[in-house]
């Protein structure tokens, strides 16, 4: 029984360990009301036996008897007195524990309600993803249609970079852009802006840069002026495109060195342009100037005059592939002479040509002599002829 009891209440402190306050001292007062009660059980049980044994000792005397019971009695109201003392103290111990387990179980009630009571629902991720996908749109459109209706939506600072021949309001009425405009306009339309742009025939490109919140930067980059048409005392600027300047330019802005080109027909100036770009820069700046000289085999030939007073005689369609060969021959040459690139290349004096222009020149003329002293001979035999008519007439 000892050993069964020292188990018993080693498992009981073991539980005890993992419980409450209130169920600790629930506990213990179970176990000593459980350990009186198995005293109590034996010292009855110890009783019990006393008395069958009195019952089988017939031999014993009455007053043994009756002080044995008096003392037996004495003893069992001893210990009833002292049970009662011991209940007692034990109501009193399990109305303390009873009020302590009371609070301790409304308390444990309280947090277990707490706990208890109903979470909040969780709206789940879908319909919020949803909710997002009409709600963001939306607040969009409604911030793009109140930009759209105030004055900010049509603001714009345009500034323009890179003109020389050109103005920046020449180059603002080019683009087409008015005041009325949308800002967001111009920047989805960027490329019809700068097309636009360049149908002013000096420039030859522009970019439209956009600076927030609405700077707007046109940049552009004109044709440069390759030669110049000159009529009289009047100077036309002709430009890399081919693009003959209508609106002639005083004599103060002319370049120190430039190429004067003394034929203005729209096609020629577009090729000799076209040509011109091909050679190089230095040649480029070796020509003074440039006019036409048909022959009768080449109707495109032209001749061009030298900075160091050497001619050359090229057509217009092949200068680029002919004129290069110019800069091999010039180290040969000790005077200034004509280079002849019509059909094949040879050069001679300039003195040469003068003497073969003068015979051309003497010959022409006496052509000329000749076809008016068979004109005058024509003109003596006419009217003799009509002299000898007359008479006849006036014989008869």
């Amino acid at each position: 029984m000892s050993k069964d009891k020292k188990n018993e209440g080693k498992e009981i402190l073991e539980e005890l360990k993992e419980l409450s306050e209130w169920q600790k001292r629930n506990q213990e007062y179970l176990k000593k009301k459980a350990e009186e009660e198995a005293a109590l059980a034996e010292e009855k049980e110890k009783e019990r036996q006393a008395r069958m044994a009195s019952k089988s000792e017939e031999s014993d005397a009455t007053e043994d008897q009756d002080s044995e019971s008096d003392s037996k009695d004495s003893e069992s109201a001893k210990e009833e007195s002292e049970e009662k003392v011991a209940s007692s103290e034990a109501d009193k111990e399990e109305e303390e524990i009873g009020e302590s387990g009371s609070k301790e179980k409304e308390e444990q009630d309280k947090n277990l309600a707490k706990k208890e009571k109903p979470a909040k629902a969780k709206i789940p991720g879908l319909h919020i993803l949803r909710a997002l996908t009409i709600l963001f749109p939306s607040l969009l459109l409604l911030i793009i249609s109140a930009y759209l209706l105030s004055p900010y939506a049509t603001m714009k600072d345009i500034r323009v970079e890179g003109t020389v021949q050109t103005t920046a309001d020449d180059i603002r009425q080019a683009s087409g852009i008015q005041d009325s405009d949308y800002t967001i306009n111009l920047l989805l339309d960027k490329a019809k802006y700068e097309e636009q742009i360049k149908s002013n025939y000096w420039v030859e490109s522009a970019q439209l840069v956009y600076q927030f919140p609405t700077k707007f930067t046109i940049k552009v980059k004109e044709y440069d002026i390759v030669a110049y048409y000159v009529s009289g005392e009047n100077h036309y600027p002709i430009l890399s495109s081919g693009q003959l300047e209508t609106s002639s330019v005083s004599l103060v802005s002319l370049p120190e060195t430039y190429i004067s080109v003394l034929f203005n027909d729209s096609e020629q100036i577009k090729t000799f342009t076209s040509e011109l770009s091909q050679i190089s820069p230095e040649l480029k700046s070796a020509i003074q100037k440039v006019e036409l000289a048909p022959s009768k085999v080449t109707s495109d030939l032209i001749r061009l005059t030298m900075n160091d007073s050497d001619e050359v005689l090229v057509p217009l369609s092949e200068m680029s592939k002919k004129l290069p060969y110019y800069s091999k021959i010039k180290p040969q040459l000790s005077e200034p002479s004509v280079i002849d690139m019509e059909a094949g290349i040879y050069s001679y004096t300039v003195a040469d040509k003068l003497i073969m222009e003068a015979e051309e020149k003497a010959k022409q003329e006496a052509k000329e002599a000749e076809k008016k002293q068979e004109e005058e001979q024509k003109k003596q035999e006419e009217e003799s002829n009509r002299n000898q008519t007359t008479q006849r007439s006036s014989r008869r």
